[in-house]
């Protein structure tokens, strides 16, 4: 008996789904800093075992849209709901939000196995993560619940099972030997917006978006050419900084976890332009991959 589906990844901001994902798949496939909207496009990471397989899709946080890159955004979390097989619902120890009451809903009224998965349990007592296991079996009273520590990869087994035991029977969807529906070129441009949300404060890492012009392979280097949008002139100049500086250390930083990604050499060339206000143009959206849901 073989056993297949998709387990989508499904939370508010902040509640370390990206490190839940990439937990679960044993790869760093989702970026993961502090900032929320971290998570923009869903990510799939495909697991194999001799009897199963497992596509994850991490999801954005659940968010009410104040322009149209977050609509998009958002379409990806409702199809996520639609799509699933088994759906993984993260919160976490210390989370307060309303905004995902709507999405909790449709998720007990779907008929579709799900399983709420309290992270950051390092974070509090057994007393207080007790009473949040009975809050949580009243809010979603066909799930199963369980508490873990993504970050320090407690309770994992757990989970695995639990999906497992709610994994239809089928035949895979991807070759045995894939990791993920990805290209390098999207996870070039993840960590380098990865390290531009590490690197610059306030509403700068959300203004930006990257798109890769050139991508070469050869047997020793890869050659990327990146551009990073920004939707207004005086946030170029912050993203560039004082002689280039502040730009050449993200080249720098971003260039070394390629390398590590790859296992390769990587010359990284990155230049910065304006796209007056993208968040708001459905062609631009369209451009960097948002009309998918």
């Amino acid at each position: 008996m073989h056993k297949s589906g998709f387990v989508n990844i499904i939370g508010n901001p902040n509640v370390g789904k990206s490190t839940l994902m990439n937990a679960l798949v044993g790869e760093r496939l989702s970026i993961i800093t502090s900032k929320a909207q971290t998570t923009r496009h869903r990510i799939m990471g495909i697991v194999n075992g001799d009897d199963f397989q497992i596509v994850y899709s991490d999801t954005p946080g659940i968010l009410k849209p104040a322009y149209k890159l977050q609509e998009s955004m958002m379409n990806f979390v409702h199809g996520a709901v639609d799509d699933a097989d088994v759906i993984l619902y993260v919160t976490d120890t210390v989370e307060q939000s309303d905004r995902s009451e709507k999405i909790i809903e449709r998720i007990n009224h779907s008929g579709i196995p799900a399983i709420v998965v309290i992270n950051k349990i390092d974070l509090t007592t057994p007393e207080k993560l007790e009473a949040l296991v009975e809050e949580w079996q009243q809010r979603m009273p066909d799930s199963l619940i369980i508490p873990v520590s993504a970050r320090e990869k407690f309770g994992m087994k757990g989970v695995l099972d639990a999906i497992l035991e709610r994994l239809p029977e089928g035949e895979p969807f991807y070759p045995k030997d894939t990791l993920t529906d990805k290209t390098l070129r999207f996870f070039a441009s993840e960590i380098i917006r990865e390290k531009i949300l590490l690197s610059y404060e306030k509403e700068i890492p959300y203004c930006c978006e990257i798109e890769i012009d050139t991508y070469k392979e050869e047997p020793t280097i890869d050659r990327i050419s990146a551009t990073i949008y920004v939707a207004r002139n005086s946030q170029k100049g912050i993203i560039i900084g004082h002689k280039g500086e502040r730009l050449k250390r993200v080249g720098q930083k971003a260039r070394e976890d390629m390398e590590q990604f790859l296992g390769k050499k990587v010359f990284l060339q990155l230049f910065v332009k304006v796209q007056e206000d993208w968040r708001n143009n459905e062609r631009q959206l369209r451009r960097f991959g948002y009309d998918q849901q």
